[in-house]
């Protein structure tokens, strides 16, 4: 089946105008920066919006959080609400060595990822692909150990005690069922045969047209027929 607008020109008739608009693709809206302002900025591996504002375009840069996006540019001595592309190249350089050394610049020791480091025992922080190469390594030498969170990471299960019943379940797994209860009616009598041995431990009545049997007489064995 054609659209309308199909229908319109089959007809000979003209698209309105309105249609016309409506099926144009609408003009993305990009941000105007003023002048003198970067879009992005280059500092720690790391790309920063220069229309954000300072401390917030910090949170781009991987192994900086919020107390630490706060804190970096008092420690440099920077307005943190200024737009991160008015920076000079003075600034970004003075804001990435205090990201590589915040405790030199009094940026407390509790702020910093990597405390007591198990190689070198110094407190340090680690921000873009230094964090994440340091971050593998530590994984691998649990791994090679055979610790039981090396083995956790080895299996791709939670490490840190989480549940697996109703989390971290991919790929094909089965549902969560109950055993049905088979073998309890397979043990248990069934109601027929409950009721077949309570009339023979009665006595069962007597076929139609057949003689009473006399009373103090023995039951009489049928005989075998003979083949």
């Amino acid at each position: 089946m054609g659209s309308g607008k199909n229908k319109e020109f089959e007809k000979g008739k003209k698209p309105d105008a309105k249609s016309a608009e409506k099926s144009k693709p609408s003009d993305v809206k990009r941000k105007v920066l003023p002048a003198g302002v970067r879009g992005i900025v280059r500092i720690a591996e790391g790309d920063m919006d220069g229309s954000k504002k300072l401390h917030q375009a910090l949170l781009r840069i991987k192994g900086i959080g919020p107390t630490l996006a706060n804190a970096i540019p008092k420690a440099a001595g920077i307005d943190s609400n200024i737009l991160a592309g008015i920076l000079t190249d003075e600034q970004v350089e003075h804001l990435e060595n205090v990201m590589m050394n915040p405790m030199k610049f009094g940026i407390p020791v509790h702020l910093v990822n990597r405390r007591s480091d198990p190689v070198t025992g110094e407190d340090k922080h680690l921000v873009s692909s230094e964090l994440s190469i340091t971050i593998k390594s530590d994984i691998d030498s649990m791994k090679k150990i055979r610790c039981y969170k090396g083995i956790r990471h080895e299996l791709g299960l939670p490490v840190r005690g989480q549940r697996t019943r109703s989390s971290f379940r991919t790929g094909v797994t089965a549902g969560v069922t109950k055993a049905k209860p088979v073998a309890a009616a397979k043990s248990a009598p069934s109601a027929s045969a409950a009721k077949a041995a309570a009339a023979t431990a009665a006595g069962a009545k007597p076929a139609a047209g057949a003689k009473p049997a006399a009373p103090g007489a023995k039951p009489v064995a049928k005989k075998e027929e003979k083949k």
